[in-house]
């Protein structure tokens, strides 16, 4: 015991002395002290800034009218080349504090802080008193607006929170140039389609979330939030409709945090119980740290009770374990009390920047290829997963890589009641060919962990065939396809695009003309006019869709073209054809937009007298199809299908996307067959409510 108090008392001795020792020799100099003596440099650069502060400051009205007495306490710098730097003021009135501030860029430059003779900087903190008090030389003993220098240790660390907190400035929106993605929702996107797709630029408007710097070049984001802004005082007024809750920016940061909601409620006139509602809360932040690398983080939390169709298709995607339904595009479900979900979910993602050419991200969320509504290549309809995406920019070239882990959770393939692992990686190449003409090549492969072969390394160089890699690993060993998209710019009113997938072709079966079971393939046709009929901010959209069927399954079922039992693709899977027809328009904060989907699909009957795999089903085995040839769309228990959405609102606050909506769903579903997996139903749903609109829901399955 008495060796360790022996310790302490000696290191205590040298840490108090370490912290006497100055961090400089000379002090500043004033020209007024040129011939002063060095010993007395201090006092005088203390009179001579105490004389020019009580000579040129203003005190403002307001400390007289109300006759305030106290100090102004103001930490400044005077750094190498001599000149004053304020840190940090802090005093009663914001007219104090401006007026310190002006005082400090009136001084003069001086002759700087020396250490061995070398400039250096040096800190120090005054208190200014009010009333103000003429200075006399000596003060600095005597207590009149004392200057101490931060020389030691303890008292630069001391302020180390303030030096910090004085870097903060105004918050400047640098998200809108920034490496982050746009929140992808059809809904805003719209917005600024017409100007990425004008004639003449270079953009590539296929593979999203765009990030913020690339529809920066043709957009101005940060001036249409600007224009919405509302004149407001109070400080919940900003925040409310015109701010992000939290919104830093210091040196080299910067960092929003921000509420995420969903509250809404509504009424399905074809259900049992009384009433829909979802209840979402969360939070969303977004950060980013020096001009090249950038963050964003989001979590929900949240319970909720659908229409009876969605219902229905949610317990109809239920994952192996005890929980009850897979939300659309969500994730896996708990119950919640007897009729009701409970289905938190959490987004994220890096994003680094290391040439301007380059940008690579590494998160938690969904993406999407195609100029459409939906796409046939890839989709954001399935629940997140983790992805490593590269973009590449160069010439007239978009090139876009994508990995991705993806689960499958039907019972049948859990290892051990692990949920199985399997792997998709993606090559998007972009190529604007002309002012008007877009050509884009698509390829993807799935291959599963069996054998743990786990990652298979051979798919990860980005510029590599994966056609070729599959036939080298082994038939089974990986299902590849390719995509080939199109987009043509009539006029800077009107865009026509498209997209032709092939999951496996066979000339030799097409030549024959039996509508052989391997030719899968299916296409997409689509138009886009903006500003139709000379009506600013009317956008109208109509796209066909078409897939075979069989297309996206595979012989070894588990390399089926889906995550979480939700397509990656199509969100109908394959056997179908489908016309969508769209209107979005958008006046200052006012949005309407409407949706009308027309389709027929193919589904298996599941009963004991046919459990043949009519094409429709990705998930389901391929050796079980109904035939070889006469393959058709729409085979087995056709369904024709009517669905329309008209949703309209408010936008609450421009930069969190918070909005006040009501929306009606008509939905009318006939298979000719009624059977235990296929229902007849007619179905409207109104809902409304607030939601922080940062993502796609698709309600028309």
């Amino acid at each position: 015991m008495k060796r360790f108090l022996l310790f302490v008392s000696i290191f205590l001795s040298m840490f108090c002395n370490g912290q006497n020792i100055s961090t400089y020799e000379k002090p500043p100099v004033f020209k007024e002290c040129d011939s002063i003596a060095v010993i007395q440099l201090k006092s005088c650069f203390n009179y001579t800034l105490n004389k020019f502060i009580f000579e040129n400051y203003k005190v403002p009205s307001i400390v007289d009218e109300e006759s305030y007495k106290g100090d102004v306490k103001v930490l400044f710098e005077v750094n190498k080349d001599g000149d004053f730097k304020v840190i940090y003021i802090d005093a009663i009135y914001d007219e104090l504090k401006q007026e310190g501030h002006r005082i400090f860029e009136l001084l003069p430059k001086i002759q700087p802080a020396t250490y061995n003779g070398k400039p250096t900087f040096v800190q120090y903190s005054i208190d200014i008193s009010i009333p103000l008090k003429q200075p006399v030389m000596g003060s600095i003993d005597e207590g009149e607006n004392k200057l101490s220098a931060q020389d030691s240790l303890n008292a630069t660390l001391s302020n180390e929170y303030d030096k910090i907190n004085a870097e903060v400035k105004a918050y400047e929106k640098l998200e809108y140039a920034s490496q982050l993605n746009v929140p992808f929702t059809h809904s805003y996107y719209a917005r600024f389609d017409d100007e990425m797709n004008a004639i003449g630029t270079n953009s590539h408007t296929a593979a999203k979330p765009f990030l913020y710097a690339d529809v920066a070049k043709y957009y101005d984001i940060k001036a249409e939030k600007e224009s919405l802004v509302k004149k407001t005082d109070s400080w919940l007024g900003r925040k409310l409709y015109n701010e992000h809750l939290v919104q830093v920016q210091g040196k080299d940061y910067w960092f929003t945090v921000d509420p995420i909601l969903d509250l809404q409620v509504g009424k399905d006139t074809e259900a049992d119980f009384s009433s829909t509602w979802n209840n979402t809360r969360g939070v969303f932040i977004q950060a980013g740290l020096g001009k090249r690398f950038n963050l964003t983080t989001s979590f929900y939390e949240s319970q909720g009770r659908f229409a009876d169709y969605f219902n229905q298709y949610a317990e109809s995607l239920k994952a192996f374990g005890p929980d009850p339904a897979i939300i659309p595009g969500r994730g896996i479900a708990k119950r919640f009390k007897s009729d009701s979900y409970d289905y938190p979910v959490a987004e994220a993602y890096l994003s680094y920047t290391p040439a301007d050419f380059l940008n690579i991200q590494f998160g938690h969320g969904k993406n999407f290829i195609g100029d459409g509504y939906r796409s046939l290549f890839q989709s954001d309809v399935s629940s997140p997963y983790p992805f490593l995406k590269l973009n590449a920019n160069f010439w007239k070239i978009k090139y876009t890589s994508t990995w991705m882990w993806l689960k499958d959770v039907r019972p049948e393939v859990t290892v051990d009641g692990a949920f199985f692992t399997k792997y998709m990686a993606n090559h998007y190449l972009s190529w604007n060919v002309s002012k008007r003409l877009n050509i884009g090549l698509f390829e993807s492969v799935m291959w599963a962990d069996t054998n743990d072969r786990g990652f298979d390394i051979n798919y990860l160089n980005p510029i590599i065939f994966f056609r070729a890699i599959e036939f080298q690993t082994g038939q089974d060993a990986g299902n590849a396809i390719l995509g080939l998209s199109g987009k043509y710019k009539w006029n800077n009113k009107v865009n026509i695009y498209g997209q032709f997938i092939i999951d496996e072709f066979s000339l030799s079966d097409v030549k024959a003309g039996e509508k052989s079971w391997k030719n899968k393939f299916g296409f997409q046709l689509g138009a886009k006019y903006f500003n139709a009929f000379k009506i600013d901010n009317l956008l109208l959209q109509a796209e066909y869709n078409q897939v075979r069927p069989y297309t996206y399954s595979h012989n070894s079922i588990i390399l089926n073209y889906a995550h979480f039992n939700q397509p990656m693709a199509h969100l109908w899977g394959s056997n179908f054809r489908e016309l969508v027809l769209i209107g979005r328009y958008n006046y200052k904060r006012w949005f309407a937009d409407a949706k009308f989907v027309i389709g027929q699909r193919g589904y298996d009957f599941n009963t004991t007298d046919d459990s043949f795999n009519y094409g429709g089903n990705i998930y389901a085995d391929e050796d079980n199809r109904v035939s070889d040839t006469g393959i058709k769309i729409g085979q087995g228990n056709k369904t024709n299908s009517f669905m329309t959405e008209l949703q309209a609102g408010y936008l609450i606050n421009p930069e969190t996307n918070l909005k006040l909506f009501t929306n009606i769903i008509y939905r009318d579903f006939n298979p000719e067959a009624i059977t235990a997996s296929t229902m007849d139903s007619n179905t409207l749903w109104f809902s409304i409510g607030i939601r922080t609109d940062l993502f796609n829901w698709y309600n028309d399955f």
